[in-house]
């Protein structure tokens, strides 16, 4: 990893296989004070949601018979809300539950381990692989976590189907055998498989507005990241219908943050003729699969990429883990919270007593957009050259992304210059020989405090909700959604 893979949208946009000549349609109003860290923070989630925009500029583009791409415009405020979106939902006025009482740091015999148990069954997990009780305390478990080392507690929750992970450095993550396969890998993995004629779909009659209309995505994933890629994707205009097994309900709060635009259905295909033939059907005539699961959890229904260019030439696959589908840990459940713990910037953020954190999930969130994007860019691609593309973000190696600047003293100049807020207009030169592409109109005085301006309430099935709007955003583009969320599972398992 070097300073030049530091966060920009030129090299997100370059990783997604994007034309450079496009990036000048980009501007950016940067703001000081947006997602603080001590890590660069602001600058991934911006390059993030920058190319995700780029691309659906660029689709509506090619869809709707335009000479030039619409501008796309990057305001820190607006990504800075977003990134933190599931905080600032409110339900009839009710705040959202984010984090159970036994998701949290731990000291350990000889540092700190890091537990992730909102779901039921990653609670019982944890609870059986520390041999305490189902209703044991966080004062039980603290007890029993002070006494055993940190590694010694990952390696038993994840053998019992848990979650946990020890605290470690970057240089303790570097030479990980996992850090190691992570950083071997470009940003997004992306690749055709088997031949399939171009995609035809219908022109916009020279409206951008909504790019994606007429695509049908299946959006099988779960928390954060897949869910605000599909969020995006529908945004956009696509038809979203995500599916769950009806026996593993997701968390209600996140649901609701992440189910604008969508539809939810459940179906068991496990168990059952019929959910498996009413699956089959909605796959057959699927344009984007977006995954979320664990790699591989989902290849016995026949989901794994190249399962699906056989039974399905043509269609995009999209699939999100936390640690790649590679190395030692390439099988292994992960979130963005204990991600951040393994890789080094849980450390980099603590105070030195204790580990710190990020000021957003920002790995599940910059993910979640890049993911968006590269689907994107493979039915742009696909409207030419045809083909099965797949498209293989990951969470820890969007870590490595955030942290490659560490090593040039975090971020260097560049990153420090644009965390004070100066500014291309203000400074008389672009934000860092990287970003040379932004327009950036933004001034010294820019900032981000109060988030209302890019807040919104809408009335719902679930209530009133007040939302974060949508980040993406491009001339001729969509504002907000075109539908509230609605109850999980409560939607026939049928396209639009």
């Amino acid at each position: 990893m070097t300073h030049s893979d530091a966060p920009t949208t030129e090299f997100a946009w370059t990783a997604l296989g994007g034309d450079p000549d496009l990036l000048p349609r980009l501007s950016a109003v940067v703001r000081s004070g947006a997602l603080e860290a001590r890590l660069p923070v602001r600058e991934l989630a911006r390059a993030c949601v920058g190319a995700c925009a780029l691309a659906a500029a660029e689709l509506g583009a090619r869809r709707a018979g335009l000479s030039d791409v619409p501008e796309v415009r990057v305001d820190d405020g607006a990504v800075a809300t977003a990134f933190v979106s599931e905080r600032h939902l409110l339900v009839d006025g009710r705040a959202p539950v984010t984090f159970a009482p036994l998701s949290r740091f731990w000291r350990t015999a000889d540092g700190w381990v890091r537990t992730h148990a909102n779901y039921p069954h990653h609670r019982a997990r944890l609870l059986g692989a520390l041999g305490l009780p189902d209703d044991a305390s966080v004062e039980a478990v603290a007890e029993c976590l002070a006494e055993r080392p940190a590694v010694e507690v990952e390696d038993a929750v994840y053998a019992a189907g848990g979650l946990a992970v020890a605290l470690r450095t970057p240089e303790e993550w570097v030479r990980h055998e996992q850090g190691a396969a992570v950083a071997g890998q470009p940003l997004v993995e992306r690749g055709t498989l088997g031949s399939a004629v171009p995609r035809r779909l219908p022109p916009l009659a020279g409206d951008p507005l909504s790019p994606a209309a007429g695509l049908r995505v299946l959006d099988l994933t779960r928390v954060i990241a897949g869910p605000v890629a599909t969020r995006t994707l529908a945004l956009l205009g696509a038809d979203v219908l995500r599916v769950d097994p009806p026996g593993l309900p997701e968390l209600a709060d996140q649901h609701t943050d992440t189910g604008f635009g969508k539809r939810s259905a459940t179906l068991d295909l496990t168990a059952g003729r019929h959910d498996r033939q009413v699956f089959e059907e909605l796959l057959a005539s699927a344009d984007v699969v977006v995954t979320g699961y664990r790699p591989g959890a989902l290849d016995r229904f026949g989901l794994s990429a190249e399962a699906l260019a056989e039974r399905r030439p043509g269609i995009v696959v999209g699939q999100l883990s936390a640690w790649g589908a590679y190395g030692p840990w390439g099988g292994r459940r992960g979130f963005d919270s204990l991600v951040q713990v393994a890789t080094g910037i849980a450390a980099l953020e603590g105070s030195g007593e204790k580990p710190g954190a990020l000021p957003a999930q920002a790995l599940d969130h910059g993910t979640g957009y890049l993911l968006a994007a590269g689907v994107l860019r493979a039915v742009t691609e696909g409207l030419d050259e045809g083909g099965t593309r797949f498209v293989r973000p990951a969470l820890a190696r969007t870590a490595a992304w955030l942290t490659a600047g560490d090593a040039a003293g975090r971020g260097g100049a560049t990153a420090e210059a644009s965390r004070s807020g100066t500014t291309a207009a203000a400074s008389g030169s672009t934000e860092g020989s990287a970003e040379g592409s932004y327009s950036d109109s933004g001034s010294a005085e820019a900032s981000y405090g109060d988030p209302a301006p890019w807040l919104a309430e809408a009335d719902s099935a679930l209530g009133r909700l007040r939302y974060a709007l949508p980040p993406v955003s491009f001339a001729g583009g969509p504002g907000d959604w075109s539908r509230p969320p609605g109850p999980w599972g409560a939607d026939s398992p049928r396209w639009v």
